[in-house]
C-alpha cells in the first residue's frame, strides 16, 4: 500500500498531551508526600513503589489486598461536576474490605483513565484519593493516568483503587471462635456510600429529577450533594477496637453490594444472625429512595447498606466496651442482634 507523504503528525494531535501528564504529576506530588507513612521508602513519580513492612512494625506479616471502584457514583459526579471527594469513596471502598479481615491499610495505589487530560479535574480527584489515605492512615505511593482519546466521551473518566495492608499472622479475622451468642455491633454508615448507584440514577431518570434541586429531605443541601456524601472509612476506629479487644472482636462485615446479606461471608456455615430491623433508626435518603422507586424491602437490603456501613461480631461479655471505645472514635454504634444456629436462612429479621 502506498503512502503518501502528508504534514508531520504527533501523540499530542491524537489527542494525548504528555505535557499534561507531567504538570498532573507535579501538581499531585505534595498530595502524595502528605501522605507518607511508617514504610514508605521513595517519592511519587519511579516506574514502582517500595514499602518497607518490616518498618512498618510487623515481625510475622500476612499482606492482604483489595482492588475497587465506585460504581456508577461516577456519573453523579461528573454531571454535578464535583470530583474533590469521589477519590474518598474509592479509598474507602479498598480500604473498609482490607479492615475486616484485621489489616491495616499500608499503601494506596489509583487508576484514573478519561478521554483528554483535565489536570484541574484530575487534581481535584487525587486530592479525595490523597484525603481518604490520611482518614486511613496509609500511604499514597504511585498509580497511572491514562489519557485514551476515544474510548471516553469528553469530561467522562473512570477510576480504580488497590490497596495492600498487613495483619500478623495471629490477629487474622475473622476468628474461629464465633458462636452462638456473640453480638452484633451496627457502625452508621454516611449515607448511600459508593453501592447502587445505578438504580439510584435509573429512579433520578425516571422522575426526571435533577441533581441541582433541592434535596426534600436534607434542608440546604441539593440532591447531587446529598447522594455525592464520601463514603465513610472505618479504618481506624476498627484497628483500634481490633487491638484494644484481641479476644472479644471477632469478625467484620462491610456492607456493601449485597447489604446485610454480607454478614454469612465472614461465618461459620452452620451460624446465622437474627437481626433486630428496627435496631436502628431509617436514614432520610433511603427513606425517599424507597419511595421514589417504589423498591420493596426486599430489593432495598440487598441493594443499599440502609444505614448501616459496617457490621462486627463481638463476644457478650466485650460487647459494651467495645462500643463506648468506638463511639469515642466517633463512630454511632448500634446493638443489631445477635449469632444464632443456622437452620435455613443465614440472615434473619425481626420486625
Amino acid at each position: 500500500m502506498a503512502i503518501k507523504k502528508g504534514k508531520a503528525l504527533t501523540y499530542k494531535q491524537a489527542g494525548v498531551d504528555i505535557d499534561a501528564g507531567d504538570a498532573l504529576v507535579d501538581r499531585i506530588k505534595p498530595l502524595a508526600k502528605a501522605t507518607r507513612r511508617k514504610g514508605s521508602l521513595d517519592d511519587l513519580g519511579g516506574f514502582g513503589a517500595l514499602f518497607d513492612v518490616k518498618k512498618a512494625g510487623y515481625k510475622d506479616p500476612i499482606l492482604v489486598s483489595s482492588t475497587d471502584g465506585v460504581g456508577t457514583k461516577l456519573k453523579i459526579a461528573q454531571t454535578v461536576g464535583a470530583h474533590d471527594t469521589i477519590g474518598i469513596d474509592l479509598v474507602a471502598m479498598c480500604v473498609n474490605d482490607l479492615v475486616v479481615q484485621g489489616a491495616e491499610p499500608l499503601f494506596f495505589l489509583d487508576y484514573f483513565a478519561t478521554g483528554k487530560l483535565s489536570v484541574e479535574v484530575a487534581a481535584q480527584v487525587v486530592k479525595g484519593i490523597a484525603d481518604g489515605c490520611k482518614q486511613a492512615g496509609c500511604a499514597l505511593v504511585g498509580g497511572e493516568t491514562a489519557e485514551m482519546p476515544g474510548m471516553y466521551k469528553d469530561g467522562e473518566y473512570d477510576l480504580a483503587g488497590f490497596s495492600v495492608g498487613a495483619v500478623e499472622r495471629t490477629a487474622l479475622l475473622p476468628k474461629k471462635t464465633i458462636k452462638k451468642g456473640d453480638v452484633l455491633l451496627g457502625l452508621a454508615s454516611s449515607g448511600v456510600h459508593s453501592n447502587g448507584f445505578s438504580l439510584v440514577r435509573h429512579i433520578m431518570d425516571v422522575h426526571k429529577f435533577s441533581y441541582g434541586s433541592a434535596a426534600p429531605f436534607a434542608k440546604g443541601r441539593t440532591l447531587g450533594q446529598v447522594l455525592l456524601t464520601p463514603t465513610r472509612i472505618y479504618v481506624k476506629s476498627c484497628l483500634k477496637a481490633i487491638r484494644k479487644y484481641p479476644e472479644g472482636v471477632k469478625a467484620l462485615a462491610h456492607i456493601t453490594g449485597g447489604g446485610v446479606e454480607n454478614i454469612p461471608r465472614v461465618l461459620p456455615d452452620k451460624l446465622a444472625v437474627s437481626i433486630d430491623a428496627k435496631a436502628w433508626p431509617a436514614m432520610p435518603v433511603f427513606q425517599w429512595l424507597q419511595e421514589a422507586g417504589n423498591i420493596p424491602l426486599d430489593d432495598m437490603r440487598r441493594t443499599f447498606n440502609c444505614g448501616i456501613g459496617m457490621i462486627m461480631v463481638v463476644s457478650k461479655a466485650s460487647a459494651a466496651a467495645v462500643t463506648r471505645l468506638l463511639e469515642k472514635e466517633g463512630e454511632t454504634v448500634y446493638a443489631l442482634g445477635e449469632v444464632v444456629a443456622r437452620h435455613k436462612d443465614a440472615v434473619i429479621f425481626h420486625h
